[in-house]
């Protein structure tokens, strides 16, 4: 029989190293926060020579981490139409970006910004952070654990951030919440997010242990009884850390049903097991100075600046079906190119020249991986025989991608589980008939019954899940008489205009990210 006793000495020098470990982030933090003060002068004073003026005489620092913040998506929009806002309504607010984007100027960056999303920024009240360890934050970099490796480059790439400023509120707009421990711990200042779609969610864990195939749990996996043990260990673990994250924050915003429902499910996860063993370890570490824990968030439709799109004319358009997305692999636009060949073979009419269709992938690349998709993309259209109907387009400013949308009958969006589809707001304002997955955003926000109307009577666009099911949905819309397609893309645009406004962005936003938390 062992004496209780024995067990205490190896317990206190495991529990040692946790105990120093607090020490040791209570003695960074101090040395982060005491250098802060002339880093901050310093930017301040290089401002005020640009001509920015503090009407209260006591500027205050809203950071925006957003590794990416140069890239054309819909996260970036939220992004800089919440500066635009800031700079609107609280002429005090120094906006600071922590980007990614080394080479390139700020000056470069906010002409991209009105470019391509319209958006004009006043540079005066705008500093750029540039992080040189975005690398660590690439999938590329992980090419296992990825979730884990992504997880644990964007708290060194944040540590890089916050040694070179510390603003008043932080303000996560890219889904790196793993950053909150860092920035809780060693500046004590308040945390929010913009949530696009969750890192990981109940749904991932419950593919695991179903042993599930899918996009994130592959058939190599889910076939072996082993790896799916092993891998459900690691998401639990990794679900553990990424609630504990979320529940750190101040608030949070989020951009769908589809979203909220995910994001929530994450901050009420408990796991009994794994709260025993954390618990002691947790314990040893120093007080972030937050003594309460988040239990929800917010819907806060990301902005649609419509106002450039409305003035389209809903008659006479082209036989054109038109995709603007990201050619990131979420996007899935090999599904699109398939789903386009199956149209034109199940109604070969669309290859003749007085019925010709064609379809036109707009999009954004970020790095290398992008631009070999999209090489992908052409080969395989080729592989698919309608190279001669399908035209992609690169990095398209704003007026170009007017211009499509102003012709085009159709808008084809082919991602699942898509947490919102601005590109389909985009389609409605621009009176385009959204053709999109059945999942998510799309789904449950965007492309439903007008003012609640019966699906058949009143509906916005249409739904699929399958590729024969967008190319006979394809059909449906371009078979459309004139009044009927009129009266469908006119529904669309009211709806798109009454909901995902700039204007009901701004008043979500205003409501959540509280002027308490930086004043």
């Amino acid at each position: 029989m062992h004496d209780p006793s024995s067990f205490v000495v190896p317990l206190l020098l495991l529990l040692l190293p946790f105990y120093f470990g607090g020490s040791v982030l209570y003695l960074v933090s101090r040395w982060v926060l005491r250098g802060d003060e002339g880093r901050r002068q310093r930017v301040l004073k290089s401002l005020a020579e640009a001509g920015y003026r503090s009407q209260s005489g006591d500027p205050r620092l809203v950071g925006f981490f957003h590794p990416y913040c140069n890239a054309g998506g819909g996260g970036e929009r939220v992004l800089w139409t919440a500066i635009s806002f800031f700079q609107r309504t609280e002429p005090d607010v120094v906006n600071v970006v922590y980007t990614g984007d080394v080479g390139v100027s700020k000056e470069k960056i906010l002409a991209n910004v009105k470019d391509r999303f319209n958006v004009a920024l006043d540079p005066r009240s705008i500093h750029f952070v540039f992080l040189k360890s975005r690398g660590l934050v690439e999938d590329s970099a992980w090419p296992m654990f990825t979730l884990l490796g992504q997880s644990l480059g964007s708290m060194y790439l944040v540590w890089e951030a916050i040694t070179q400023l510390v603003p008043d509120l932080y303000i996560d707009t890219m889904g790196y919440a793993f950053t909150f421990h860092v920035v809780r711990l060693l500046c004590h200042i308040p945390v929010g997010a913009y949530v696009h779609y969750p890192t990981i969610s109940t749904e991932m864990l419950k593919r695991v242990r179903t042993r599930t195939a899918g996009h994130t749990n592959s058939g190599s996996i889910s076939s072996s009884k082993l790896l799916s043990s092993v891998k459900l260990l690691y998401y639990r673990l990794f679900m553990f850390c990424y609630s504990r994250s979320l529940r750190k924050a101040s608030f949070l915003m989020v951009n769908s049903t589809w979203t909220k429902n995910h994001v929530d499910a994450v901050l009420h996860h408990k796991d009994p097991l794994l709260s025993v063993f954390a618990a002691p370890l947790l314990y040893l570490l120093p007080a972030d100075g937050q003594n309460w824990e988040l239990s929800d968030c917010s819907i806060v439709y990301p902005p649609c600046d419509t106002s450039a799109i409305v003035p389209f004319k809903l008659e006479g358009r082209s036989r054109m079906i038109v995709s603007i997305a990201q050619f990131r692999p979420e996007k899935d636009h090999p599904a699109q190119l398939r789903a386009f060949a199956a149209l034109l073979k199940s109604y070969p009419e669309y290859r003749d020249l007085r019925h010709v269709v064609r379809l036109v992938l707009i999009g954004s690349v970020r790095n290398h991986e992008d631009e070999a998709r999209v090489a992908a993309l052409r080969r395989q259209a080729t592989d698919l025989g309608i190279e001669n109907q399908i035209e992609i387009v690169v990095n398209a400013p704003f007026p170009l991608a007017l211009d499509y949308l102003s012709r085009a009958s159709i808008g084809l969006s082919t991602m699942r589980d898509e947490h919102f589809g601005i590109n389909v707001v985009e389609f409605m304002g621009a009176g385009v008939i959204p053709v999109v997955h059945a999942s998510g955003g799309p789904l449950h926000d965007i492309v439903v019954p007008y003012e609640g109307g019966p699906t058949g009577e009143l509906c916005t666009g249409y739904h699929a899940a399958s590729e024969e099911e967008f190319a006979d949905c394809l059909h449906e819309a371009l078979k459309l008489s004139g009044e009927a397609a009129i009266q469908m893309r006119s529904r669309a645009r009211k709806r798109a205009v009454d909901l995902f406004s700039e204007a009901e962005f701004e008043k979500g936003w205003a409501q959540t990210c509280k002027r308490e938390y930086y004043a």
